[in-house]
């Protein structure tokens, strides 16, 4: 029996590389944070864009979160990541391209996205934050459907 071979126009999905472009931390209030009884509220802000690259077939993907953390209604901390990754993209087009751009990469990045995140609290002295699964399909297609801004706000 023959092997079958892929067909030609058959797409392709690759990880190139998966990197944090930018990561940051701030206590406003410093030392006086972490003399106050903790009960947090949380915000976050998520959103993500797209870009091909000069190399064929080659996109970047940058998620971004920002988690905003106040304590008793002062600003206990923000953290904000924007977790990156390179993807090759082969034989996708038109709509498929942008779903596969603005959910399907962003699914695959999240999961470092929040790692990261829990890290630098966790580093920063504060208890664990880890961020809830998101639905990055519900999400695109509610952006599709003009039923969000550009950034999405949680609370």
């Amino acid at each position: 029996m023959a092997e079958q071979q892929p067909a030609a126009d058959q797409a392709q999905f690759q990880i190139h590389k998966l990197f944090v472009v930018d990561m940051s931390l701030e206590i406003p209030n410093g030392s006086q944070t972490f003399q106050e009884e903790w009960q947090p509220e949380l915000n976050v802000e998520l959103d993500h864009e797209a870009e091909s690259l000069t190399e064929k077939d080659t996109h970047q993907v940058i998620l971004k979160v920002k988690c905003t953390v106040k304590n008793g209604g002062k600003d206990a901390f923000t953290v904000e990541v924007h977790q990156a990754g390179i993807f090759g993209i082969e034989g996708l087009e038109g709509d498929q391209l942008k779903h596969t751009l603005g959910a399907f990469c962003p699914n695959i990045l999240y999961p470092y996205l929040r790692e990261a995140i829990s890290d630098i609290v966790m580093k920063a002295g504060f208890p664990q934050l880890s961020l809830a699964p998101i639905n990055f399909d519900m999400l695109y297609e509610q952006q599709q459907n003009g039923e969000q801004s550009e950034s999405k706000v949680i609370h």
